[in-house]
């Protein structure tokens, strides 16, 4: 038989400063997440794509849409960054995600930004519609079903 929880658990009451996280990217990927999320959007972080690269964050809306998102921290990261524009070919819309205090001088005009922090984002430039190759999005769309599945199942058990 169960019993009942002690009403006064300590260490169990939510903290009174708001969960922040600590590294830029974990930010930005958590205001981007959170801006997508409004705009009907389902999306995961660190997804492996095909092309050997890991998207820091890709979306998938219910109109079957795919969205990438390459979070940059810094200029040094963006200046290092070379595979971008490999993501442009798994996706129908493409954005970069920075922090608000980001020399956005530095992107790429023909790209979408997002500006974001660890409690939102907002679209400052919207993304070209591209027309993502139709297998492709069946396959994709599959991929990231089954990722969202099995990290799910990971957080529900994971000895899985």
């Amino acid at each position: 038989m169960l019993q009942n929880a002690p009403r006064n658990t300590p260490g169990l009451s939510a903290p009174e400063t708001p969960f922040e996280p600590q590294m830029p990217a974990m930010r930005i990927c958590r205001g981007v997440m959170r801006l997508l999320d409004g705009l009907g959007f389902a999306s995961l972080q660190e997804f492996p794509l095909k092309a050997r690269r890991r998207a820091d964050v890709i979306a998938l809306h219910a109109s079957g849409e795919i969205v990438i998102v390459e979070v940059k921290s810094g200029r040094a990261d963006f200046q290092s960054d070379r595979k971008w524009p490999e993501y442009l070919e798994f996706c129908d819309r493409f954005f970069f995600a920075v922090e608000p205090g980001f020399p956005r001088e530095i992107l790429p005009a023909d790209c979408g930004l997002i500006i974001a922090d660890a409690h939102g984002g907002e679209i400052l430039r919207p993304a070209p519609q591209g027309k993502l190759n139709g297998n492709r999005r069946r396959v994709l769309t599959l991929e990231i079903a089954l990722a969202a599945n099995r990290r799910l199942a990971r957080v529900l058990d994971p000895e899985i």
